[in-house]
Formats: structure tokens, sequence, C-alpha cells
């Protein structure tokens, strides 16, 4: 039955307790008994969570200058932590939270101004005020009785920033019973926000979260210390022990679970839909109505506002040095085993990376500025190599071919790439010596040849990624050269072309790929152009694929005998690198999440031109003159056949992956001849034209059999004046979409919710926003 609010003994027992911890509640409050009390006695659910968050702000306001109220506030924010999931996850409760609580708390009788606030507010308020409370979270400043101590209310919390690092230098002394606090309190907030997960995900992104727009109003007097803090307290935790190998082993870290909590809360809070926000159209008016001419420019999400102003070079200094000391952990393992503590942090990173860069242009151009990228790339590429068996981590490799992708539409990216790579992570491919574009060639070659069925929807993206660097790559090794090829001769035999709407694409891609090396990097790339020589029968076959019913027909029957999605034989894989393990599938039953569907490459990228002076420009879609049949116009220009087809691919890719063709298309010939006549050949077939007959003599000549002469004669070999007229440099950059906003909140959350098993807090509640499946 119903207990007054007002019987404070009753209610009291459920945070008096001294010693409990978070792990003790979750045990005590079993999810059945939430559940039961929300069905059957709603008005004791509501009266507890009032009265837990009347006692925060009671902690609040008065500062938690003793032991027992400190108590107190943990148990009242445990209790939340707890509590909240079973409210969101019944929508004729979701509300409750923004309701204003009728007639509570009157007995103080001068509450009345106060209550006009919805329960939500006062608790992110209190929150926020605690999370600078003197002695309870942060360094008193004042060293003195406490008569005199704080008050809360007239301290400038950016005084009292947690880590030195943006926007403030000063370091306070660690102290880990504050970093508990910390934890406990973000873990709350973190919970506070997660009404995310129980709504299902939407194409329309507009739809914020009202917990996280009120915390990163104006209204919350923390935003700037808090923003500056979370992401201090990530960018300069170093795992490794102060420098001290296995210094881990003899010392407890409390800074580690508060840093992996300050990393879910920023990427939380910065989960904002740029492409969404009004922006000049292509025809200079701005999207968006009337209405919007009101607000401010830019975000009102002031996280996202602070984030995207951050300007000063030591700033981003640190920032970067951070999340690449961070990002490289995993990979420091491999060195000195157990030297440094693991963290397992890194989705979330890769998150806050890849939000700096979206909202943060001048850090993007900071980043590609120096080869400090490559500290960048090195443990991206190594996660990718790494998670490519493993059906669980297919959101790591999303989000790792994401930031790649927006970094090579970028030129400093292809010209960073040619730097030697010398460090020597064991990972599980081919021993090499070369750059670190051969690094990002052979691991996408091995992802494509050797990662599982889910990845295809990525070998778009990852093509792509080497079309924009390939213009720069001065030269290629012969290891990552064979690669190259090896691939093109996979995604050219007539099965593959034939079985699914857009696999033709990943051919032209390759084409272009050494076009641009051929045309502007023919000097140093005499390993490619040997390779593209051995291989000129893959040229020929595709120059001459044959477009008749028969034959199509018959490239599918082929398909039906060879299940297996690229030929593994052929490719001269050579040994592993040293004390790499191989990658590994996922164990059964692991847990996953599920993610929303990526837009399709033509939604994710716009197509630029690099004119003479290395600058960009827009290149205008071609889609819009689609004709009703969805075929491509005859005008489109040479090798660019898949904005024209966009339209046609994207309702083809929902149900055909080249794995399945269900029937439901069939490959004919006009389809055939519509491709294959812009099939970009012609710089290729020159080259084999100039070169084949010199190099076959130079074999007859000095009954040669050793490649070393031949690539001798290469080096020293040009093509200019013979090579048709370069084409000019297309990049496909990047380009915010809400298909993609959309897919980052699904992943973030699943991220989040899998992460969070000690204590479980969302475990068993009934998610919206994606599906919890056992691979």
């Amino acid at each position: 039955q119903p207990v007054e609010a007002t019987d404070d003994a009753f209610w009291d027992q459920f945070w008096a307790d001294t010693a409990t911890s978070v792990q003790d509640v979750f045990a005590l409050v079993p999810a059945a008994e939430i559940r039961a009390v929300r069905e059957e006695s709603p008005s004791n659910l509501a009266t507890l969570c009032y009265k837990a968050v009347e006692k925060l702000v009671q902690g609040a306001e008065s500062g938690c200058h003793m032991e027992k109220e400190r108590q107190i506030v943990l148990n009242c924010c445990r209790l939340l932590t707890r509590i909240l999931p079973y409210i969101f996850e019944d929508p004729d409760w979701r509300g409750f939270f923004w309701s204003t609580v009728p007639g509570a708390g009157r007995g103080g009788g001068d509450e009345d101004d106060e209550n006009a606030r919805p329960l939500a507010e006062s608790l992110l308020l209190a929150v926020t005020d605690l999370l600078f409370c003197p002695d309870f979270t942060v360094q008193s400043h004042r060293r003195s009785t406490v008569d005199t101590a704080e008050d809360i209310h007239s301290i400038d919390s950016c005084e009292y920033i947690w880590e030195a690092g943006v926007g403030f230098a000063h370091s306070p002394q660690p102290n880990y019973i504050h970093d508990l606090n910390r934890t406990e309190l973000l873990k709350l907030l973190l919970t506070c926000f997660s009404e995310a997960m129980y709504l299902p995900p939407s194409s329309d992104s507009s739809n914020t979260n009202p917990w996280v727009q009120f915390f990163c109003s104006t209204e919350n007097r923390h935003a700037l210390p808090l923003f500056t803090s979370l992401l201090n307290v990530v960018c300069a935790y170093d795992p490794v022990g102060y420098g001290i190998p296995y210094n881990h082993l003899l010392f407890s870290d409390y800074r580690e679970p508060l840093v992996e909590e300050a990393a879910q809360v920023l990427i939380v809070t910065l989960d904002y839909d740029s492409s969404t926000s009004s922006s000049p159209t292509v025809d200079g008016t701005t999207t968006g109505t009337a209405m919007d001419d009101v607000d401010p420019p830019g975000p009102d999400n002031l996280f996202v506002n602070y984030l995207s102003r951050i300007h000063r070079e030591e700033d981003f200094q640190f920032i970067l040095k951070g999340v690449a000391r961070l990002l490289s952990n995993p990979l420091v393992q491999t060195y000195l085993p157990n030297s440094a503590k693991k963290i397992q942090f890194h989705q979330e990173l890769l998150v806050l990376f890849w939000k700096l860069c979206d909202f943060n242009k001048k850090f993007l151009f900071f980043v590609l500025k120096s080869s400090d990228v490559l500290d960048i790339l090195v443990p991206i590429l190594y996660f990718l190599n790494d998670a490519r068996a493993d059906q669980s981590r297919v959101g790591l490799m999303h989000i790792g071919v994401f930031i790649l992708l927006l970094l090579s539409g970028e030129r400093n990216f292809g010209v960073r790439l040619n730097k030697p790579y010398s460090v020597r992570v064991p990972m599980d491919i081919p021993v090499f010596t070369g750059t670190h574009a051969d690094l990002l060639i052979i691991v996408f070659h091995k992802i494509i040849t050797s990662g599982h069925q889910r990845l295809q929807p990525l070998f778009d993206c990852l093509l792509t990624i080497v079309v924009n660097v390939s213009p720069y790559l001065k030269s290629l090794s012969m290891v990552a050269a064979n690669k190259l090829l090896h691939l093109l001769e996979a995604f050219s035999t007539t099965w593959f072309l034939f079985s699914a709407v857009q696999n033709h694409h990943l051919v032209f891609f390759l084409l272009e790929v050494f076009n641009n090396i051929i045309q502007y990097q023919f000097d140093g790339n005499s390993n490619l152009v040997y390779a593209v020589i051995r291989k000129r029968n893959v040229f020929h076959q595709l120059a001459n694929l044959p477009t008749d019913s028969q034959s199509i027909q018959k490239g599918l029957q082929r398909k039906k005998k060879t299940p297996e999605p690229i030929s593994r034989t052929n490719s001269q894989d050579g040994v592993s690198m040293e004390g790499s393990r191989p990658a590994a599938p996922a164990e059964p039953g692991t847990l996953k999440t599920s993610l929303v569907a990526t837009p399709g490459i033509d939604k994710l990228t716009e197509k630029s031109q690099v004119s003479e002076d290395g600058t960009m420009r827009s290149l205008e879609p071609e889609a819009s003159q689609l004709s009703p049949e969805g075929n491509p116009p005859a005008a489109l220009s040479d090798g660019e056949p898949w904005s024209g087809e966009a339209s046609h691919s994207r309702r083809d890719r929902r149900r055909l992956s080249s794995a399945s063709s269900s029937g439901q298309w069939t490959p004919t010939p006009d389809w055939v001849m519509s491709w294959k006549s812009k099939l970009p050949l012609q710089t290729i077939m020159r080259l084999l034209q100039v070169l084949v007959p010199q190099v076959e003599k130079i074999c007859i000549d000095k009954g040669l059999t050793d490649e070393s002469e031949i690539l001798k004669f290469l080096q020293h070999g040009t093509l200019v004046g013979l090579l048709p007229v370069p084409h000019p440099i297309l990049i496909r950059k990047y380009q915010a979409n809400s298909g993609t906003a959309m897919w980052f909140r699904t992943y973030m959350w699943g991220v989040i919710y899998l992460r969070n098993v000690d204590p479980p807090i969302w475990y068993d509640t009934d998610v919206k926003l994606f599906e919890i499946q056992r691979v």
C-alpha cells in the first residue's frame, strides 16, 4: 500500500545504510521487485524517486561536509542508477521525471518556487553541483575548519577543473576517494542520458535527448568546467603507470574507471547530428524553415560548441598525444606482455576522435599537418586487422573505416602515408618492407579476403580510401602491389561481376587506383608497373568481357561451384609477422548489439576535383539527371557509373549481397554493356602496349628470368608523352548525413551497454535502440 511521503523513517532506510557499494544496491534491489512496485504501487516508486532526488539536492545545497551526508548522496546516486532504466523502459513512466511533483515537499513551506522545476532538471543540476563539491569530488582550496567551509554556490568551478590540459594549467593532487565519488556521479549521469536506448532508431535524428539537451544548455552553470574536466581526464590518462613497467600490478588504478566513465559521458553529450544544422545548400539558401532564423548561430549544445571552438596548438597537441597514447596501448601490450595496464575503452576513444575531427575542422587539419596522424593510423589498422574475423566487432570495423575515410579526403593524409613503416607491431599480415601506405593496403587486402561476410558493405569504403590516397603514393612495395592486383583478379571474375548489381563498382575503384598511380606517380612505382605487366591478362579479360546472355549465365553457373566470396588460394601470402596471433572469430555466446545499416558510398561521400594548384572544388552530383528506369544517362562522364546508378543500387543493395541472388535481379546484356563501355582501361592498355614488347625483348635478349633486371629497366623507363592526357584527380570526401549520425548513436549506446557489466546497469531491460544478440 502507498507509504506517505512524510514517513521519513521508512524512506531513510533506503540510503542511511553506511557501507554499501553500487554492486550491493544492485544485489539488494532485484529487477523483478522494481517492476512489481512500478506496476502495483506506482505512488511508492514515484515517492522513492522524488525523495532520492531531494536528498541529492540537499547534499548539493549543503556542500556535503559530513561523512554521513556523503554516504546518503552516494547511496541515492546508486539507487537512482538502479531504478532509472526501469522507468525508461515503460512508456507511461518516461515522462515522469519531466513532470513537477505536486504537493511534495510542501511541508517545508518555502519550497514552492523550487517545485516548478521538473524532477529531471533538479536531478541534473544537483549532480553537476556535486561534481565540483570541495572535499567530496574536488580538492578544497581552503584549509580551515568546517565553519568557514566554501559555500558551494559562490565557488567558481572553473578553478576546480579536475585535470590540467585544455584551458587549465594546474594538475591537482590525485585523490582516489574523489575519483571514486566522481565515477559514481558520472555513472548516474550516463544512466540519465540512457533514455535514448529505449526509443527505436528513427531516421529523424532531430529527436534530441531531453536529458542531454538540458545538461548541455546554459542552464548548467558548470558546463564549461565539466566539459574541460572530462576531456582532460581522458586525454591526460597514462595507463602505463607513470612510465614504470609493471607498476599497475602493484597499485590499484582508481583513475581508469573514472577515465572510462568520463569518455562515455563525453561521447554521449556530443551525440549531435551536424548534417541537420542549417547550412547553405547548393543554391545558396539555407536548409531549414523561416522559424530557424531566430536561433543563435552554432549549436545550442554547449559541449559541441566548446569542442568546435578549441583552437590553440598546444591544446590540439595535448588531445592528439593523449588519444594516440591510449589507442596505442594494446600495441604496447605486444612488446612487453602485461607491462602496462591494458585499457578496454578504445571504441569510445575512436568515437571521441571522430567527433573531434567532424566538429572541429582546425583539429582535423592539425592532425594531418605532421606525421603524428600515423600514430592514430597504425592503431586503427591494428584494430581492423585484429577484429576482421570477429562478428561481435563489426561496429569497431565500421568506425575504424569511417575515420580513415574522413582522413583520406584530405591530400595531406595521402602524403603522410609515404613515411617508411619501421614500427614492428606484431600483426597477422605478411612481412614487408615499405611505407605506411603499404601497411594500409596489406591490411585492407586481408580484411577483404579473410574477413567475415558481414564486412562486405565496407568494401566500397575501403577501396574509396585507397583511391583517395593513390595519387600521392610515391612508391608501393612489391607485396602491396601484388595485393592490389590480387583484388582486381578476384573482383573481375565473371561470377562476381554478374552476381550483384553494384559489384562492378569495385573494379572501377581499383582501375582508378592504377590510373592515378600511373599518371601521377609513375616514376617511383616500378613494382606496381611490373605487377600490372605480369597480370596483364586480367586487364585483357576485362576489356573483352562477354556481354551476351549465354556467357552471362555461364559466368553465374561458375559461381555456384565456388561459393567462396573471394579466392584465397592464389594470393602470395608468405609468412605472417613474428609474434602475431591470427585474427580470431568471436567466442561462441559473445554478446553483441545490432547496428542500423550505413548509407551507401554515394550518400557517404561527395566528389571533389583537385585542380592544378591543389585546391579542391566540389562537383555537382549527376544523379539528378536520372531517367525513370534508374539507368545512367548516356552523357555520364567516363568511369563514373555509380552516381548515375545510385538509386538503382540502393534499391537492390538491401536484398542482394554478392552472396545471395535470389532471382530478384538478373544481369542483362544491356546492363553489362552500360558499364563495360565505361571501364577506364585506356591508360593501362597504352602502358602495356608500350612496355610489354620492351620487357619481352629484354628477357629474350638476355635470357632473363630475374625480376631485378626488369625492375631496374622499369625504374629508368619513362612514359612521358606516350600516355593519354592525365585525368583530373577525383577525391570522394566524407559528408555528414543523418544516416551516419543514427549509426553512431546505435553503435555508441551498444558499446556503452555491453561495457557496463559491473554493475550491469541496463542488462535485461527492454532496450529498443538495438537488439542484443549472441554470436
